[in-house]
């Protein structure tokens, strides 16, 4: 007697897709994303009060300024960054919109997109997009030849944003409670 038994197949794997949007859409997103980012920024009276400042006591307590004066105004200081390398090309106007023009998008096709990135009908991956967006800003630098003029000026950003992390006193900075409960720190009793 031969055993009929047939195997079934192995199920195959599902399948996710994603509902393809257009590029036009993307960036819109993307810019979304962006000015919801930066408009995370705190105040900047806040940022800049003059009765703040004083000198930490020693080094441990100078590390600790750093830490939550880096965590607390983030967006002020890449605010900064991004306004010193500004001001260090801004002697050469052509130099100043070419970096613009990668640094956005950098920020629209990378750090702020969430959708796929589809591209005359084909999926690009992720690794794709970062390599040409690689590519451009080598290609940037080297057709401006600014690379130097750009250390200059994120070294200055660094300076002046270390300094500030440094001698602003922290202790009276305390998150909000929209803040709180997105990073989860304050539980919902509803």
């Amino acid at each position: 007697m031969t055993n009929t038994m047939q195997r079934s197949p192995l199920p195959t794997p599902p399948t996710y897709t994603s509902i393809p949007i257009s590029a036009g859409d993307v960036v819109s997103r993307s810019i979304q994303n962006l000015s919801i980012a930066v408009s995370r920024h705190r105040p900047w009276p806040e940022f800049a009060s003059l009765g703040v400042f004083d000198r930490p006591d020693n080094l441990p307590s100078a590390v600790a300024r750093v830490q939550k004066n880096a965590r607390f105004f983030l967006v002020n200081y890449s605010i900064l960054l991004a306004a010193c390398e500004a001001l260090s090309l801004i002697g050469s106007p052509g130099s100043l919109l070419i970096v613009s023009a990668v640094v956005v998008l950098w920020l629209l096709l990378y750090f702020f997109r969430e959708d796929p990135l589809i591209l005359f009908g084909r999926h690009l991956n992720d690794y794709l997009v970062l390599l040409a967006l690689f590519l451009s800003s080598l290609l940037a630098l080297w057709f401006t030849a600014c690379f130097w003029t750009l250390a200059l000026g994120l070294a200055i950003g660094l300076l002046v944003c270390a300094v500030h992390a440094v001698f602003r006193n922290s202790d009276g900075l305390f998150l909000d409670e929209e803040e709180a409960a997105s990073r989860g720190l304050v539980a919902d009793r509803g």
